[in-house]
């Protein structure tokens, strides 16, 4: 807090001085400071350089209204699906967050799903698949198979999901409606 208060005060200096140059031996102001040329005992030497300003993040920078730019998605996802058994539901779809869009059928849910969980503490194991040496219930769900490839919330995903014990098929209700519901 200090810090910040001195820097505070030598920016406001630097600010008073580069506006309110002192007088001359004359006793007059000058309206501007040199703009080339050597410095000489005659003229008056121009104040501090300005002190350099962080980059301000993302949202402040021109992300309202009026610009031309879409923010890029923090969430790109591809949901490849094959052998649910469920009509439509097999096949590739793209998936992107913030903004919503791609090709995945219920993309909207989907997106409004992976925001719910990516709040909780599951969200940090949402696309992680059963630690080796977990006991899984041995009940098979069926040949469904989900390949998801892409980021969650600017993270790198790869991972399968399957339904082949009960492990597996809890990380695929999990991630319903990213995934087909096949309950």
């Amino acid at each position: 807090m200090l810090r910040r208060l001195a820097l505070t005060a030598v920016v406001t200096l630097t600010a008073v001085s580069a506006i309110a140059p002192a007088a001359s031996a004359s006793g007059q102001v000058p309206s501007a400071l040199p703009t080339s040329g050597p410095l000489s005992a005659a003229q008056p030497a121009p104040g501090p350089l300005p002190v350099p300003l962080p980059a301000l993040p993302s949202f402040l920078k021109g992300g309202g209204s009026g610009g031309s730019e879409k923010p890029a998605a923090r969430t790109r996802l591809t949901v490849t699906v094959e052998r649910s058994g469920v009509a439509g539901a097999d096949g590739t779809f793209e998936l992107t967050c913030g903004p919503t869009g791609g090709t995945h059928p219920e993309r909207q849910a989907a997106c409004d799903r992976l925001a719910e969980v990516g709040a909780t503490r599951a969200g940090r194991d949402l696309f992680r698949a059963a630690p080796e040496g977990t006991m899984c219930t041995m009940i098979y769900g069926g040949d469904a198979y989900a390949r998801i490839v892409g980021t969650w919330e600017g993270r790198s995903v790869d991972t399968t999901v399957t339904r082949g014990d009960g492990c597996e098929i809890a990380r695929w209700n999990n991630l319903v409606p990213v995934l087909p519901d096949l309950r």
